[in-house]
């Protein structure tokens, strides 16, 4: 699951790591949000290309946006066969930028937000993501985007059951590359990340305001308690993302 994340590397940073040609210029972002515009890479004629989408992924086939569903997040087990993620699987896959993630635990009945990052990095990385283009009924169109969710590793399965796919550069030309990597190839891919590559700490539940957009944020809690617990058993029971409200512009 991932339903709110940061973006908190310098433009130049992202850029060396993705390796597009567009110079984009954009401030840090610490409550990046469902329906809000975000940063994706995706081939283009053979080029990485920067671009703005929608997160909440719209099928194209849906006819009124307004009675669907927002899919924020897309299952690594269901990509190749679900009817809203098959077609983007095959043609339109993407990288999404990030540096961190929130995740929250249930702790009797309170949730505790956590921030979720690399361990031993403090640059961004990229997230497995597919798009979408849905055209309207006058011909206007909106490009949307999911990402790729797996089960959690040991680390964060105290947290949640689920966790975002992480793509090593290594893999990015594979995924990308939708015209010579078929989605039966590239769904190998969608693993969950090593145990050593994350670490997890809890935060305020400033963040849970979406209004909310700084880096006090992350900032650590200082109370008792606050480190990740020991990991056990992940969770199977499904969770529904909803749709949040009073968001602001990525730029």
């Amino acid at each position: 699951m991932c339903g709110r994340y940061v973006i908190t590397s310098s433009p130049a940073a992202i850029r060396a790591l993705f390796g597009y040609p567009e110079q984009p210029n954009f401030p840090p972002r610490y409550n990046v949000a469902p329906t809000q515009p975000i940063p994706i890479v995706r081939l283009v004629d053979g080029k990485r290309q920067f671009v703005l989408m929608r997160w909440g992924l719209i099928p194209a086939w849906v006819k009124d946006p307004k009675t669907f569903s927002l899919l924020i997040n897309a299952r690594a087990e269901s990509v190749i066969d679900k009817p809203s993620f098959r077609a983007a699987m095959r043609r339109r896959r993407c990288l999404i930028p990030a540096d961190g993630f929130y995740e929250w635990k249930d702790s009797g009945g309170r949730k505790q937000p956590y921030f979720v990052r690399l361990r031993k990095s403090d640059g961004p990385f990229a997230f497995a993501g597919l798009w979408e283009t849905w055209t309207g009924p006058n011909g206007e169109e909106m490009d949307t985007v999911a990402i790729v969710t797996t089960s959690a590793n040991r680390t964060l399965s105290v947290l949640h059951h689920r966790m975002p796919v992480f793509l090593p550069p290594e893999a990015f030309d594979l995924w990308l590359d939708c015209a010579k990597v078929d989605a039966q190839t590239a769904a190998a891919l969608l693993a969950p990340a090593r145990d050593e590559l994350l670490e997890a700490y809890a935060i305020s539940p400033a963040v849970n305001r979406v209004a909310n957009d700084d880096a006090r944020l992350i900032e650590p809690l200082a109370a008792a308690g606050a480190a990740l617990p020991a990991p056990a058993a992940s969770k199977t029971k499904a969770t529904t993302a909803k749709k949040s409200s009073d968001q602001a512009s990525l730029f």
